[in-house]
């Protein structure tokens, strides 16, 4: 939600916007995440499902600071479906493929194409190509996946989850790109902030809300 709230007299603003991140399986989105989050990477990190949820703030300068709502979505393609319970009222989505898996990369324009067509028309889209730390086995060329990003009119950068490298600074160009003075934006998170505070499907029992960081 794009509301906006004041820490206190003399305190700058916050902005809050929901955030989801989408891509095939094994992309390493809950990587990115949890390295944005709390700085940790994890080689067997399992497949989340359903959904997991986060939150984490960036200081864009001095006097504001932009609060993501991040919804960290399942790949498996048999989960799919539920995607557009989580991109619908969001503000941003991080779109990520594999540099090393070019079948990634297609997957992550589909995505991107059914944001264009089903999301909020407003919605910052990034095309992030995780894994860059694998640069020898590179099946996507960083030329092409800029010449495409430019093409869709989309954010675009290469990170690694495991390193740390670009991770913290996609996110703050994100935060950059939100539209933190527009009036119109803020009354609209306020009306979807119900919508933003949907609990989680957890598939294996789906009463059960989400509780913290934990992966639903």
């Amino acid at each position: 939600m794009a509301a906006v709230r004041s820490s206190g007299p003399g305190a700058g603003k916050v902005f809050n916007f929901k955030l989801v991140l989408l891509g095939e399986s094994a992309v390493g989105k809950s990587s990115l995440v949890m390295r944005f989050v709390k700085d940790q990477f994890d080689d067997f990190r399992e497949s989340t499902i359903g959904a997991a949820f986060f939150t984490q703030s960036v200081p864009v300068d001095d006097n504001t600071t932009v609060k993501f709502e991040i919804w960290d979505t399942a790949g498996q393609e048999r989960y799919k479906s539920l995607a557009p319970m989580y991109y619908r009222n969001a503000q941003c989505a991080v779109v990520v493929y594999d540099i090393t898996q070019a079948a990634s990369f297609e997957k992550a324009k589909n995505w991107v194409k059914e944001l264009q067509r089903q999301a909020d028309p407003d919605i910052v889209i990034a095309l992030v190509g995780n894994k860059n730390d694998l640069a020898s086995r590179r099946a996507v060329t960083t030329d092409e996946s800029q010449a495409y990003a430019n093409e869709a009119h989309l954010l675009f950068q290469e990170a690694s989850a495991k390193t740390g490298a670009n991770v913290n600074e996609l996110f703050k160009s994100i935060a950059k790109k939100m539209p933190l003075e527009s009036q119109k934006q803020g009354q609209k998170g306020l009306r979807n902030s119900s919508a933003t505070n949907r609990p989680s499907v957890d598939l294996n029992n789906a009463n059960t809300p989400p509780s913290g960081n934990c992966a639903c």
